[in-house]
Order: structure tokens, then C-alpha cells, then sequence
């Protein structure tokens, strides 16, 4: 199973692009702490990442430098040449989903909130009688 759920913090903002058939495309860095014990220093690991299509359009939209952000994927390795010819690999983590990690302060949902939904406050329910039938 590939399989990778990560937080950590944007580097710069993410960059939308779009290929030559038009799918949206972002690629950001993310900064994602290591655990530490008491006698070591903290080290951090910055992830190369890029989402497609609607999730793209997401995070370019509502995530900035230095933000918070949960995401899910999948770890690829790709394959390459370099300028000089000589033959690379390239590990990113491809983005399925991206959530909000933080908090108030940033405007932020907290690392629960899905994709493309807002957040669920008290007003957004109605109290019942119990003599009332249930609307499903």
C-alpha cells in the first residue's frame, strides 16, 4: 500500500499551472518536522508535492507561504534526464486530498475539516421536539 498522510508548513506559495489540455496542476514544498528526543536538535524534511485538477485549484486558492496544511497521497518516483544527460529520479508526494491545519488565528478549520467543505458551527442546526418526526 502507498499510502502517505503529512503536516507541515507551505515554503512558498503554491504555484498553479495547467498542461496543454488544460488540467490544473500545483506544485508546492512541504516543511514537515521530524520527531525529536531530548538530546537531539530539530530537524525538518522538506517534501516536494503536486496536486491535480480540483485539488489544485484548492490549495493555490485558499493556501499561502508559511500556512499550515494535513495532506493525504501517494509517494511516486519518477524518472529523468538533466541537462548534462545523466539519468535522475525524482521522489514527490502526489496530493489526493489537502486540509486545514491550525489555527483560528490563521483562519484555519483544523486538521478534521475535509476538502471543499466549510466548517460545521451550532448555527447550522435546528433543535427538535421529541414529538417531531426526524427529516430522513
Amino acid at each position: 500500500m502507498n499510502q502517505i498522510n503529512l503536516i507541515g508548513r507551505t515554503t512558498k506559495p503554491p504555484e498553479l499551472r495547467h498542461t496543454q489540455s488544460g488540467t490544473s496542476v500545483t506544485s508546492f514544498t512541504l516543511a514537515v518536522d521530524r520527531p525529536r528526543s531530548k538530546d537531539r536538535e530539530k530537524e525538518t524534511d522538506f517534501i516536494d508535492c503536486v496536486a491535480w485538477r480540483n485539488t489544485a485549484e484548492f490549495i493555490a486558492k485558499y493556501f499561502a507561504k508559511g500556512q499550515q496544511m494535513a495532506i493525504t497521497g501517494r509517494l511516486q518516483i519518477r524518472d529523468y534526464t538533466d541537462k548534462e544527460g545523466n539519468k535522475r529520479k525524482a521522489a514527490e508526494v502526489v496530493v489526493d486530498n489537502a486540509y486545514f491545519c491550525g489555527d483560528k488565528k490563521t483562519q484555519d478549520y483544523g486538521c478534521n475539516a475535509p476538502v471543499f467543505e466549510a466548517p460545521v458551527t451550532g448555527q447550522d442546526f435546528a433543535e427538535l421536539d421529541d414529538e417531531e418526526t426526524l427529516p430522513f
